[in-house]
């Protein structure tokens, strides 16, 4: 039978300690860490005891805990965005499809009522489905047309109704837009030829108001040219008297008489007669 050396036996027991002080010490290191823990700015802590939620929130900076006894559930309650593709009918049974978008934020002091009673998915589980409910109210009021020429009508429907029951769930609703309304082909192109139909008659209105400008603008035009003919002819009449009643203040009485012909210059015999009369 072999004897152990004095070597062979305490290298072995020397292993086993060492290996079970780095356990201990990574332990140590582990357990310290899971002492403390930190809420940064905007956010809320929900701690849990063997997983029963505390209904103080724990605010933001840093805290201690319970190590492998007590866990924390952070939660954001900063202003969020959530988009959602929502199904409706109109007032006239036309099928749409709208995409809407929310500006939200939950409550900060209701955090731990909201893990508890909906847990972190609250936007999938509460949000939606109230996104949905209250857009089929809102779009049912209204016809497909509607929907499009009343859009901001449609928008406070759905934001007055969605805060008042966001807010008994703890989630306050600060906007709502909605991105689209989304119809089906046979009515949107309905309502593409319709605006066509619209927008030719109005070129054609358009077209026959400058046909009648352009008429009327010509009649005045040759009133004008008529009525300067009309003036420019009773201006030279009163001149052509005006230069033979001159002609006759001057005249000593004998008729002047073209050398080579017979006719007068004047007729000065005829504008005394109209004098006369």
């Amino acid at each position: 039978m072999a004897v152990k050396t004095f070597d062979e036996d305490i290298i072995p027991k020397t292993v086993i300690k060492v290996v079970v002080g780095i356990i201990i010490f990574i332990f140590l290191i582990v357990t310290l860490f899971n002492t403390f823990y930190t809420i940064d700015a905007g956010h809320r802590g929900v701690l849990l005891t063997f997983g029963e939620a505390s209904m103080v929130a724990q605010r933001e900076g840093l805290h201690m805990k319970v190590p492998y006894i007590q866990n924390i559930v952070i939660m954001n309650v900063q202003t969020q965005k959530y988009e959602a593709d929502l199904t409706a009918s109109s007032k006239d049974l036309q099928d749409v499809n709208t995409k809407i978008a929310i500006n939200y934020h939950i409550i900060p002091e209701q955090v731990p009522e909201i893990y508890r009673d909906i847990g972190v998915f609250y936007a999938e589980k509460v949000i939606y489905p109230l996104e949905q409910e209250i857009n089929k109210e809102a779009t049912a009021h209204f016809t497909a047309e509607e929907l499009i020429t009343k859009r901001n009508e449609v928008r406070e429907m759905m934001i007055g109704n969605l805060k008042t029951k966001l807010q008994l769930r703890g989630i306050i609703v600060e906007e709502i837009s909605i991105i689209n309304f989304q119809f089906s082909d046979a009515f949107t192109q309905a309502i593409e030829n319709k605006v066509t139909m619209e927008q030719n008659a109005l070129a054609s209105k358009n077209k026959l108001e400058q046909i009648k400008f352009e008429a009327q603008q010509r009649i005045e035009e040759a009133k004008g040219k008529a009525e300067a003919i009309n003036i420019e002819g009773e201006a030279l009449r009163k001149n052509e008297n005006i230069m033979q009643i001159r002609i006759i203040e001057k005249w000593n009485g004998v008729l002047p008489v073209v050398t080579g012909g017979s006719t007068p210059f004047v007729d000065v015999t005829k504008i005394i007669s109209n004098e006369t009369v």
